[in-house]
């Protein structure tokens, strides 16, 4: 059933699943939550195709990518976040229980 209102978009009531809730560069498996703004970094892969998303995530999808790399623009203490984070990890953690 559709009912239309009279309220703009904005004061609507948002209808967001948990999936919406949950950065770019979070795989639908995964099953940890965000850390930080969804936008806190981007990750590059080989092919330069960007993912924003947020610090774990980030460093969860980062050993998953061949030749991937933060972005350069991301702060450096984000980054090396991202990185330490991502070395401890093997690819696609989420797939182990990890």
């Amino acid at each position: 059933m559709h009912q239309s209102t009279s309220a703009p978009p904005a004061a609507r009531p948002a209808t967001r699943t948990a999936a919406h809730d949950r950065c770019p560069a979070a795989a639908a498996a995964d099953p940890t939550p965000c850390d930080g703004p969804p936008d806190a970094a981007t990750l590059v892969d080989r092919e330069g195709r960007e993912v924003a998303g947020c610090i774990q995530h980030c460093a969860r999808l980062l050993p998953g990518l061949d030749g991937a790399r933060v972005h350069p623009f991301v702060p450096t203490p984000r980054a090396l976040d991202i990185y330490f984070r991502a070395s401890e990890l093997p690819p696609f953690a989420w797939e182990i229980g990890r």
